[in-house]
């Protein structure tokens, strides 16, 4: 599928491209996120990076409505980096903390939390973007 890039203030491009919306998309996602970071001199935010989409991509698997998604990257900053995924639907992500041992699944958004400087949704008529944003290390 083909990818768009969007100018942005920042003077970056911001990147997107629709994927199925399956649990093997992570490791297109993974490879999409690598080479924009790759692009913008932020190889350092690979590892975090990656983890995030990973679990951004799959909570979109699971609850998503649809064939697709969509993975977006873009530098909201000089010193942040956006990673989304939308889906169409309108279903909020919730935060699992409990300590169930027993359960395998259902807390890739603590890692998210963790690993984000901070994360949300938003909203659209039709669905959701899914967002975590990563600090630039020694932004110029």
């Amino acid at each position: 599928m083909p990818v768009t890039a969007t100018p942005r203030p920042t003077g970056h491009p911001g990147y997107s491209e629709t994927l199925p919306r399956e649990p093997e998309s992570a490791a297109v996602a993974r490879r999409f996120v690598r080479i924009a970071l790759a692009t913008w001199g932020l190889d350092e935010l690979v590892d975090d990076a990656a983890l995030i989409i990973t679990e951004l991509v799959s909570n979109a698997a699971d609850h998503g409505r649809l064939a697709s998604i969509r993975v977006i990257v873009a530098r909201t900053s000089e010193d942040r980096v956006r990673l989304g995924v939308v889906d169409r639907s309108k279903e909020l992500p919730t935060m699992r903390t409990d300590s169930n041992g027993e359960q395998t699944r259902g807390r890739g958004l603590l890692i998210v939390d963790a690993l984000t400087e901070q994360w949300g949704t938003e909203l659209y008529p039709w669905g959701k973007q899914v967002w975590g944003e990563i600090q630039v290390r020694n932004a110029a």
